[in-house]
């Protein structure tokens, strides 16, 4: 079997690992904003819709 105790593409040359992040946190941003969004939008509904 193959030696698989290196992981060949986390040095791979080309990778850019900075976007990556930036593209991370803007999703965990962009998902944490919208629950927030809606949570309030389904409060304000609860409150004047009712």
């Amino acid at each position: 079997m193959s030696d698989h105790s290196e992981v060949a593409y986390s040095v791979a040359d080309g990778n850019d690992y900075q976007a990556h992040e930036d593209t991370y946190v803007g999703f965990i941003n962009m998902a944490k904003y919208g629950t927030i969004a809606v949570v309030i939008i389904l409060s304000l509904m609860a409150i004047f819709l009712t």
